[in-house]
């Protein structure tokens, strides 16, 4: 009764597996290799010989009742699991390794006890089946695993386990956090801080907690194919299908603040500047090439026109009067392509970054602000180089000649829009506030001439004060600077196009943005009235950006290669850096088929960034709106329609509401106020509750 069993009959006690655990069981019958079994549980089953585990004993002789046999294999279970609690099974590996590759539970039992019973042997092989890392169960014996493999399956069994231990915690958790999510109660407090070990002493990302919030904040980075978004997969089962759910969820647990900008992370764009922290090597390279290229500036006092925040200025001007009553212009550009290293690991994160961020809540700069702020910003006083265009127009604004140059500049004044504005009464005519202006307005009317639309709305600003939950926004307008806008903004479409011209002319590749559509004849002119700038942006389409030079139909340009903001703008960058380079070198940096290459990307990355910049926004201007539900607000009809589409002016908004609610007749410029309800900033819905005619 003491000795393993190798053909189990009537009354042998033999162990099965089901549902990846070991079952204990008394042979009740045998007949062409299939067994009748009774249970520890007092149920019967049938198994094939093939699936009863090669330690079969001790075989009992005699009759014996139910209950008896109940009570011996529940005396031998519990025998087995007290002798398996002792075994270790990587010691039995260590014991075993090298010597042999394959062997019984008999054998590593013998390996523990001299002559081991049916118990020993089943609570060595239960151990075995269990460490699936160095043993594989190849019945009737078990192969040992080498070392190299032990270590992998290890690891991979340990992720693993991680895995689903994180799955089960996440699915009670994120249940519960959806709930107070709902309920608007409080989030329910983890077993272990994101700090603290887990219930396995593992420290950092292995702990559950930290584990989850990294699941949420892959989630909210539409992250695909890692660890992570397959967890998530899984966690998620059951609960809303809420395209914000993650975010929710990280808001709900305090794992980010109210307002978390998620679409930062679902356009893969670091926000802040620590992002740069890796290249100060690179940047302190720059830093001293800049100093050994140095070189006295220009004498022209050049000015900046930018917001009072402005901190990257990128473009400054010098204009002056011609003796036939034309003009000279010389447009001084920031120029950080001049010590920048295209191809490097730095410039292919800028590259991915592909534009500076102006958000409510701040700026995050696409260069580093130690090489784009720091050594190019064409700050007052300060020498820095820049691309200088030199332009010579006539007495009507018409282009006559652009000659680009390498220059140093020093900026005399870093001015802003209302300075400027406010200096022009005062201003004598031959003034740079003077000159600015009127070759800003004769350059817009030449434009206009050329079929251009200019939509002239007011642009406000959204002000936060606060953080997290108790946020408050304001939308703040501020007062109009026609004269000192037409001039900047008519700079910079000058440049540009006069850049896109000397690429065609000199068989030089640039990026260009184009939109090359036909507009009807009416659609020309500055317009200024919410209906009127509906109508004429529904007759637009989107630009795109190209290597051919086509013409920009809004612009009234036949060509336009952006290049006036090198700092805020990687197309801009990469143009920059074809113009200079044809200047030193005689030939541009990339030929056009190289220029191709890098487009559809450069294309994809920017586009992505466009996003963040449109959608933002507008989710302050709707927390604003939802603040404010009890307000009134000023709406103009722009488009009839069984919805008819408000303009809200001020806060340069559309909504659509039900005709009905407007009255019978409907059409556009008509004013209205609205009070607002249901609006939801996260998904982008906000409806109209009442309105009222003025």
């Amino acid at each position: 009764m003491s000795s393993l069993v190798r053909y189990p009959g009537p009354g042998c006690v033999v162990e099965f597996l089901h549902g990846n655990r070991t079952n204990v069981a008394w042979v009740l019958a045998e007949q062409s290799g299939r067994y009748r079994l009774l249970l520890a549980n007092r149920r019967e089953t049938k198994l094939p010989a093939a699936r009863i585990l090669p330690w079969a004993g001790p075989a009992y002789g005699g009759e014996h009742s139910r209950e008896e046999v109940v009570d011996i294999l529940t005396r031998h279970d519990q025998e087995r699991e007290a002798l398996a609690a002792g075994v270790d099974p990587a010691e039995l590996w260590e014991l075993a390794q090298g010597d042999v590759a394959r062997a019984s539970a008999e054998w590593f039992a013998s390996l523990l006890w001299d002559d081991p019973g049916p118990d020993r042997v089943a609570a060595v092989g239960r151990r075995m089946l269990e460490q699936k890392s160095h043993f594989k169960f190849q019945p009737p014996d078990f192969d040992i695993h080498p070392r190299d493999k032990v270590e992998t399956r290890t690891a991979e069994l340990e992720a693993q386990q991680r895995r689903e231990r994180v799955v089960g915690a996440g699915q009670s958790l994120f249940r519960e956090l959806w709930d107070c999510h709902v309920k608007g109660r409080q989030a329910p407090v983890f077993p272990q801080g994101p700090d603290e070990p887990d219930e396995q002493g593992e420290q950092g990302e292995h702990g559950t907690a930290q584990a989850l919030r990294a699941v949420l904040m892959a989630a909210m980075a539409e992250e695909t194919g890692t660890p992570e978004a397959a967890i998530w997969a899984t966690i998620k089962k059951g609960l809303p299908e809420d395209p914000h759910l993650p975010l929710l969820l990280a808001q709900a647990w305090g794992v980010v603040p109210e307002h978390y900008n998620a679409q930062l992370l679902a356009e893969g764009y670091a926000w802040g500047d620590a992002w740069s922290e890796p290249f100060s090597a690179d940047i302190a390279a720059a830093r001293q090439r800049l100093a050994e290229l140095a070189r006295d500036p220009d004498p022209e006092p050049y000015v900046s026109v930018d917001s009072a925040t402005t901190r990257d200025i990128d473009d400054a001007f010098f204009v002056t009067r011609t003796p036939g009553g034309g003009y000279r212009l010389r447009l001084a550009l920031a120029c950080p392509a001049l010590t920048w290293e295209f191809g490097s690991p730095l410039d292919r994160a800028v590259r991915e970054r592909a534009s500076s961020l102006y958000l409510p809540e701040g700026t995050s700069h696409m260069l580093p602000e130690a090489y784009g702020l720091a050594l190019y910003s064409l700050d007052q006083g300060q020498p820095r180089p820049a691309l200088v265009m030199d332009c010579a127009l006539d007495a009507e604004g018409a282009l006559e000649s652009m000659h680009p140059r390498l220059a140093w500049v020093r900026v005399a004044e870093n001015t802003t829009y209302e300075a400027l504005e406010a200096a022009l009464p005062a201003a004598g005519p031959d003034s740079q506030p003077a000159l600015a202006v009127e070759l800003g307005l004769k350059l817009r009317a030449r434009r206009i001439l050329g079929g251009a639309v200019v939509v002239d709305r007011p642009d406000p600003d959204i002000v936060l004060a606060g953080q997290g939950a108790q946020t408050r926004v304001d939308i703040v307008l501020h007062p109009a600077c026609p004269g000192a806008q037409a001039a900047v903004s008519e700079f910079m479409i000058l440049a540009n196009s006069a850049a896109g011209s000397w690429g065609r002319e000199h068989g030089v590749a640039l990026i260009h943005r184009t939109q090359d559509i036909t507009l009807p004849g009416d659609a020309a002119g500055v317009w200024t009235t919410p209906e009127d700038a509906h109508r004429v942006v529904r007759l637009m389409a989107p630009t795109c950006q190209e290597l051919t030079p086509r013409r920009h139909a809004t612009i009234g340009a036949e060509a336009y290669a952006p290049l006036t903001s090198p700092l805020r703008r990687y197309a801009d960058l990469a143009n920059m850096a074809q113009v200079l380079h044809v200047l030193e070198r005689g030939a541009p940096l990339w030929a056009a088929e190289e220029l191709g290459r890098m487009l559809p990307h450069l294309t994809a990355r920017t586009e992505a960034v466009g996003r963040i910049q449109r959608f933002r926004p507008r989710y302050w201007k709707l927390v604003y709106f939802r603040q404010n539900r009890k307000e009134q607000f000023e709406a103009v009809a722009v488009e009839d329609g069984q919805l008819v589409t408000l303009a809200l002016p001020r806060e340069q908004l559309y909504v659509r509401v039900p005709r009905q609610m407007l009255g019978d007749k409907i059409y556009p410029g008509q004013r209205f106020l609205v009070r607002l309800h249901k609006v939801n900033p996260l998904t982008n819905e906000l409806r109209v509750a009442e309105a009222w005619e003025q």
